[in-house]
């Protein structure tokens, strides 16, 4: 940790984080990166900066966003720090910030150590853009089992890799959200629970998708383990007969749970649907069904 680290964070965070078990503070209560939702809902509604048509100017890009009704949108890291506050100033102009990054795969859980160096420094570089924009998060995935990454060696590495990472998060008063995927990897909410625990930091928090788990689970039943850790929400759905990704409302993710599983924790955040890329038509209906899905009747 850096000799001015804890200068850099703001007084009201440092004192509700406490110098010792910070962690357990940060769980306890309110969450510390809570967003600040419409009256009468507990998520505010975004995309994934993918999901716009071919072809558009960023500019075209967020204000479809804003047309469509969403508040704000997941962006991804850009070659240089001009580019990502441009965008950012774009999206703001708009009335849809960019809420996070999207960093995605990294090579933590690999063997090799040149590669792990290189996404170390890539992350280092995505955090300090979301700070330079006002992103509340960095999504990452932080390795993946294969037939030469045993799961032991992949929990190792991947914990010594974001562990490294921790004071530069807390440096951009960034969190560093931890994404669940088709990796092999974190397969149920326990072992979930127990790397962000192992990690030990309130700058690494989980940013839990709902459609990913169906395969293997029941998406209410991570988000009571999980609890306040989860701090942001990728929104799919999910058919188990046929094994296919459908559109929010119509697969085996049971809404209703999810709903009652979110107030239990008292979950206030970004809810980003990551779904193919379509027309305006298409995305202001995705829009209606993340209300309609997120919301009682």
């Amino acid at each position: 940790m850096t000799k001015n680290l804890l200068d850099s964070i703001s007084r009201r965070r440092f004192l509700a984080l406490g110098a010792g078990a910070a962690l357990g503070t940060a769980l306890a209560g309110q969450p510390l990166f809570a967003a600040e939702a419409a009256p009468g809902r507990r998520y505010k509604k975004a995309l994934k900066i993918n999901m716009f048509p071919a072809g558009l100017s960023d500019d075209e890009k967020f204000a479809l966003a804003a047309r469509a009704g969403y508040e704000g949108v997941d962006g991804v890291p850009l070659e240089t720090d001009d580019a990502i506050e441009r965008q950012a100033e774009l999206a703001r102009r708009h009335g849809v910030p960019l809420h996070g990054l999207v960093f995605g795969w990294a090579a933590f859980g690999e063997p090799d150590e040149a590669a792990r160096e290189r996404d170390i420094e890539r992350m280092q570089t995505a955090l300090r853009q979301a700070r330079l924009i006002g992103a509340t998060s960095v999504l990452l995935v932080p390795a993946r089992v294969t037939e030469t990454v045993r799961y032991a060696e992949a929990w190792e590495r991947s914990i010594e890799c974001v562990r490294r990472l921790i004071p530069a998060a807390a440096e951009a008063e960034v969190p560093i959200c931890i994404e669940n995927v088709w990796s092999r990897f974190l397969l149920s909410p326990l072992e979930f629970r127990r790397y962000l625990d192992e990690l030990d930091s309130p700058w690494v928090r989980a940013y839990f998708d709902v459609g990913n788990v169906i395969i293997q689970g029941h998406a209410q039943d991570w988000i009571r383990e999980l609890g306040p850790r989860i701090i942001k929400l990728d929104l799919k759905d999910f058919r188990r007969r046929g094994f296919e990704w459908v559109n929010l409302g119509e697969g085996d993710v049971n809404w209703p749970e999810v709903r009652a599983a979110l107030a239990e924790i008292d979950f206030s955040g970004w809810a980003t649907c990551e779904l193919k890329a379509g027309d305006e038509a298409y995305l202001t209906d995705i829009s209606a069904r993340i209300d309609q899905v997120m919301t009682e009747a």
